[in-house]
């Protein structure tokens, strides 16, 4: 897949987000699921991160980190929808933007159980922080389906970009982990 693909790839992704320029869609829970990930510097940061990070792990990690967020964050959704509300919340996620960052820009290869307890960690704050954000009148299940889907292909996104570019690239993909790594530092800040 080159880089053309994967950018038109991402355009096809965030094209529905134009069609909300106008009332009347609060009650679509499928598409109000779809747009909290995107929407949200936050989520957005860490779902890519997640993919980017996938990216530079080796055997099942590979599949295990993202496989894992999703669940954890579904589970998470869950808990959210019933009202569990965790404390730090908006730090926790915060932190996972934070984390996720440096561990792509470190490049760091933990073993697989500490890498998949972290990220089902940060996958659960994201996950409580979508289900208590269901929109009135909206389908938990067509939300759900809806966050689950958006976070599964920004993780695509992520780890496509790093199995695509050749090798000479890697320095860019820790350049866009510390970013991020920054921006979780910015969130924690304000």
């Amino acid at each position: 897949m080159t880089l053309q693909r994967i950018l038109a790839a991402l355009a096809l992704l965030l094209a529905p987000t134009l069609a909300l320029a106008h009332p009347g869609h609060g009650d679509n829970g499928l598409m109000a699921g779809i747009g909290h990930p995107i929407g949200g510097l936050d989520h957005l940061l860490a779902m890519l991160a997640v993919g980017l990070w996938a990216a530079q792990q080796q055997g099942a990690a590979r599949w295990a980190l993202p496989c894992t967020f999703v669940a954890t964050m579904l589970i998470g959704g869950l808990l959210g929808f019933a009202g569990l509300d965790l404390p730090a919340l908006e730090s926790g996620i915060a932190a996972s933007v934070l984390a996720l960052g440096l561990a792509v820009a470190l490049a760091v290869r933990p073993p697989l159980a500490l890498a998949v307890a972290a990220t089902a960690l940060f996958a659960l704050f994201h996950g409580v922080a979508h289900g208590l954000e269901l929109p009135e009148m909206s389908s938990p299940w067509a939300y759900a389906a809806g966050f689950v889907a958006a976070t599964a292909a920004l993780h695509a996104v992520g780890y496509a970009v790093v199995r695509t570019l050749p090798q000479a690239a890697a320095p860019l993909v820790r350049i866009a982990g510390a970013l991020s790594a920054a921006a979780g530092v910015w969130l924690l800040a304000g």
